[in-house]
């Protein structure tokens, strides 16, 4: 019946164009009021699909979240505390119209750059958290990224919390030429502290979670977790390809065949993420005054 009245709606919106004047009829259908799976082609009221998490309820297809969303549904409601809110990105090899794209990307996604990080509570257990937002120059790494996740993780280090990032990348942002590649050492050496000091990261990886980003922070995780069938990897699949000669499987750096070969270690639907975390984080919970032997 959804499918249906899809195709209903295709063709009264191309009737609609074609006339000098633009019918404003009550029975017309508003525009975001459908969603159709990009995977199944099922087609549900985009009520119904942003109550059930952004997951189609056909195929479990997990749409992409802003960071704002993925906060939202993540930790305990009113308990997030926003880190380094007001930090922007310079323009470091003066890369042409690089200012005046990121000013039209803050004006659009009402984001400073691609990562937000603070410290909540998740299913009452205090954590750092640090998420990445694809909206905004596909959540790229460059200096302000890398910067904002360093502090996440020494502030962590120092306050002796647990870490839960949410990946979501193209890779580093070339725009910022070598500048981008040094936070991949960066943010490592940030994860190799709080490592050091016998505390929890969780790395959740979603869609897409690649590049520079796959090949430092996000791979680090003392647990590592995917949302179903994200992709997951450091080069794109033509270019493997071409350099080893060889054709890759179908599921090649889907989260399914990234748990079979070992690099994740469980993949959570996202109407049970929160109650994951919240377990875990319980489970390896840090005392205060602990310290690392």
């Amino acid at each position: 019946m959804l499918e249906d009245l899809f195709s209903v709606v295709k063709t009264r919106l191309s009737a609609d164009s074609k006339n000098d004047e633009p019918r404003r009829s009550k029975t017309d259908i508003p525009k975001d009021l459908l969603f159709k799976c990009p995977r199944c082609s099922n087609v549900t009221f985009m009520e119904e699909f942003q109550n059930n998490g952004k997951v189609c309820p056909a195929c479990s297809y997990h749409a992409r979240l802003s960071a704002k969303e993925r906060i939202e549904i993540t930790v305990d409601k009113g308990s997030f505390e926003e880190f380094d809110s007001e930090m922007i990105s310079k323009n470091p090899i003066d890369f042409p119209d690089y200012d005046a794209k990121q000013q039209a990307l803050r004006d659009k996604t009402g984001l400073k750059d691609a990562v937000i990080t603070g410290k909540a509570d998740i299913r009452g257990e205090k954590t750092v958290i640090i998420v990445m937002d694809s909206n905004y120059m596909m959540a790229s790494m460059g200096s302000v990224v890398g910067e904002k996740i360093t502090r996440a993780f020494e502030y962590a280090t120092e306050n002796r919390l647990p870490v839960v990032a949410f990946t979501a990348s193209g890779g580093a942002r070339m725009q910022e030429g070598i500048v981008s590649l040094m936070q991949m050492a960066k943010t490592s050496g940030a994860v190799a502290r709080h490592d050091q000091a016998g505390l929890l990261y969780i790395a959740v990886m979603t869609d897409p979670t690649t590049g520079g980003v796959t090949a430092s922070f996000a791979s680090l995780g003392d647990i590592i977790i995917a949302e179903p069938k994200v992709l997951i990897g450091f080069a794109g699949r033509r270019v493997i390809e071409g350099t080893i000669r060889q054709k890759l499987p179908d599921e090649f750096q889907s989260a399914e065949f990234m748990l079979q070969a070992g690099f994740v270690d469980m993949i959570v639907e996202r109407r049970r993420m929160r109650r994951t975390l919240g377990h875990l984080l319980r489970l390896h919970k840090t005392e205060e005054g602990d310290v690392n032997e």
